[in-house]
Parts: structure tokens; C-alpha cells; sequence
């Protein structure tokens, strides 16, 4: 499983573990019931502080992205797809309509706009 995290981001890094592994679900990289690494296994990979994935695993747990199965691990859950390109697309949909708001606040004209969004 690829994560990036970022540090400087202002996001906390458990979120954006939890956030990746749900686009990851979403884009059907990660399908149900698969494994995904273990807590001690991925904070190793990304080299930061168990809890740190502790609690972001506890976030997909609660939301019913991932299982705990016994002797076997944690799982992606059945609904788990369905339910990850639903927040991603509310995630996409926020940040745009942010973006549109911040837009109309700074009173750029539509030729700068436009010259914005060809980059």
C-alpha cells in the first residue's frame, strides 16, 4: 500500500493516513477483504509513531471501513467501497465549493481566474 505523507501539511498525519487508505479503497487499489498492513508493519513503512496509525486505523474501524478479524488481522469491510468514493467525492465537492468561495471573496477578474486553472 503507497502513502505519502506530507509533515508541513496542515492536516494531522493520523487523517491523512486514514484519508489515503480511503481513496486507495475508493480507487478499488485496496479491495474488500483485503488485508492491510498492521499497525507495527506500516508505521515502520512510513516511519512515524504507531499510535499515530493506531488511531487513524481506529477511525476507518469506526466508520466501518476496516475489520478486526481474529488471528487474521484488520480487513476492508464489504460496504467499505461504496462508502470511500462517497466521502472522497464530498471531500472533492468541499474543497471546490472552498475554493469557489475564496474566488469570490478576492474578486479575481475571469481572465485571471481562468489563467489560474490552465496551470
Amino acid at each position: 500500500m503507497f502513502i505519502e505523507i506530507d509533515p508541513s501539511r496542515p492536516q494531522p498525519i493520523f487523517e491523512q493516513v486514514a484519508m489515503q487508505i480511503k481513496f486507495a479503497i475508493a480507487a478499488g487499489t485496496v479491495r474488500a477483504n483485503e488485508l492491510i498492513p498492521s499497525i507495527r508493519d506500516l508505521s515502520w513503512q512510513l516511519a512515524i509513531n504507531p499510535n499515530t496509525v493506531a488511531r487513524a486505523y481506529q477511525i476507518l474501524q469506526d466508520e466501518g471501513i476496516i475489520l478486526a478479524r481474529r488471528g487474521i488481522g484488520l480487513v476492508v469491510t464489504e460496504s467499505a467501497m461504496a462508502e470511500c468514493q462517497k466521502q472522497r467525492k464530498d471531500f472533492f465537492q468541499q474543497r471546490f465549493q472552498n475554493f469557489l468561495d475564496d474566488v469570490a471573496r478576492s474578486k479575481l477578474s475571469p481572465d485571471e481566474l481562468h489563467e489560474i486553472l490552465q496551470h
